[in-house]
């Protein structure tokens, strides 16, 4: 198929339903408001349902249900949507239900403002909704990538009966790139025996539910949906090592646009005969910890770069447990680092100076 120049949020929403997604429950808030737009018209040319709920709170809901019925289905939000949905998404996860959500990210905390952060990442990996269960969380770096990893999304979903999240900034949403929307094979995936497509008699009673009053019974739930986080940390981890071949002295830790960015600092860097290396996570959570652990073990420091007061740090120092010296440098509130101030704050490190503070 020949590449077609989308932008981001077009891609992601066209990718869906390539993925066989023909249901999409959401509401309008920027800087993701193209996908809606674009859903509203193409799903029903396919047959499918596009649907504005009356609010995020009620899109969560109309998401369980569809996703209880055992379909493909689908939203996206930004951060304070993707708060209001959080009641519904933790209802979802103890329900052992299928459900894929995009979360174009803005500036936050509070209202914030409409250009790109990363500032989510905390939301996305730690603080989503209540009670014990977790999200998996892709971050694509380009546009191609984002369309290839709401594929790969649903059918994590399916495999695992848990939501997934494709978590992107507003440069991601935004952008416009060439996309080829690529030919796959199926992905064998366990029938959706489960799902309550009404009861004829020819099998046992279907009840989705996440309310259990026996304090044992919600125990093994619990349980249950910690062993698939275990599982999805054993078979799930993805990550980019990015000029990891040779010596480097420095490792950048960057995810999404900001690992772009990042490789564009490589780049020049070369010009200077500096090496730095990029180790870039693609699953959020689970975070690949072994393996940025044995990449920063040819580096003598790590700089931490994001779009954010330093969120991803936690997880570096989880990784690295004290090995390796780590700074960190950030800008946020909409504001994206060009590489000549990354470049500046590699130079620092490099002289034993501290990264400038905000």
């Amino acid at each position: 198929m020949a590449k077609v120049l989308m932008k981001g949020n077009e891609a992601l929403a066209e990718a869906a339903i390539m993925a066989g997604c023909k249901l999409f429950f959401g509401y309008p808030i920027t800087p993701q408001n193209e996908i809606p737009e674009y859903l509203s018209r193409r799903l029903p040319e396919v047959g499918g349902c596009y649907l504005q709920a009356e609010s995020e709170v009620a899109a969560s809901n109309m998401l369980y249900g569809a996703a209880g019925v055992g379909e493909r289905v689908f939203t996206s939000s930004s951060g304070p949507g993707i708060s209001l949905m959080s009641e519904g998404l933790s209802y979802i996860a103890g329900a052992h239900l299928p459900v894929v959500l995009v979360n174009i990210v803005r500036g936050g905390p509070g209202l914030g403002g409409i250009l790109p952060a990363q500032s989510d990442y905390f939301q996305a990996t730690r603080g989503i909704g209540h009670g014990d269960f977790r999200i998996l969380a892709l971050a694509p770096s380009t546009v191609q990538e984002a369309a290839d990893l709401i594929i790969e999304a649903f059918d994590i979903a399916d495999k695992y009966r848990a939501p997934v999240m494709v978590i992107g900034d507003g440069l991601i949403g935004q952008m416009m790139e060439p996309v080829e929307f690529k030919e796959r094979k199926k992905a064998e995936l366990p029938p959706k025996t489960w799902a309550a497509t009404g009861f004829k008699g020819g099998r046992e009673r279907n009840v989705i539910n996440s309310l259990y009053l026996d304090p044992l019974e919600l125990e093994r739930n619990s349980w249950e949906l910690k062993a698939k986080y275990d599982a999805m940390a054993k078979d799930e981890l993805r990550w980019e090592l990015y000029n990891c071949d040779g010596e480097y002295d420095i490792l950048i830790t960057a995810y999404g646009s900001m690992a772009r960015i990042c490789k564009t600092v490589i780049k020049l860097l070369e010009d200077e005969g500096i090496s730095v290396g990029l180790f870039r996570p693609i699953t959020l959570f689970p975070f690949p910890y072994a393996q940025l652990r044995e990449a920063s073990k040819k580096a003598k420091s790590i700089l931490c770069v994001e779009m954010s007061t330093g969120q991803m740090l936690d997880d570096i120092k989880i990784a690295l447990e004290g090995t390796k010296p780590i700074q960190f440098y950030g800008r946020t509130g909409g504001i994206v680092p060009p590489p000549d101030e990354v470049i500046e704050q590699i130079k620092k490190v490099l002289k034993g100076e501290e990264v400038d503070k905000r």
